[in-house]
């Protein structure tokens, strides 16, 4: 895994855990509708973290950024449906997303390059792109 990857998860799971272990009711409550709010429903998974992401994108939140493109790649949308969400989020949010774009599109980049570096990881992952571009286009 890409330090950029690696370093970014590590820091979200170790400080998630040290957040929620204090017992806040309310945190907790919170984290729980995160989770809820983005599982399948009349709109899909992949949508709605499309949907997280131009958001976060907008917000200017690198580390929701960098969530919604982790997700977006474990769901399979593909590169060329990221950049329509890249631009979407750009003229939403103005120009003041540019910058964000950048980093977007580095942490991307750093996804794609753990796929080739993973064997067996690339297969899955073609896989899922291929079957989701066909659902969405088949709608």
């Amino acid at each position: 895994m890409s330090d950029l990857v690696k370093e970014f998860n590590e820091y979200r799971v170790r400080m998630n855990e040290v957040i929620l272990s204090k017992n806040n009711l309310v945190m907790k409550r919170l984290w729980n509708l995160d989770t809820n709010t983005y599982e399948e429903g009349v709109l899909n998974k992949q949508t709605k973290e499309m949907l997280g992401l131009v958001a976060s994108m907008v917000l200017r939140c690198d580390d929701c950024i960098k969530y919604h493109l982790g997700k977006c790649f474990e769901l399979g949308i593909t590169t060329e449906q990221l950049y329509e969400i890249f631009a979407v989020a750009n003229i939403v949010g103005g120009t003041i997303v540019i910058p964000h774009k950048r980093r977007a599109a580095e942490y991307w980049e750093e996804l794609m390059i753990e796929v080739f570096n993973t064997k067996g990881s690339y297969t899955k992952t073609l896989y899922l792109q291929r079957t989701f571009q066909h659902e969405y286009n088949n709608k």
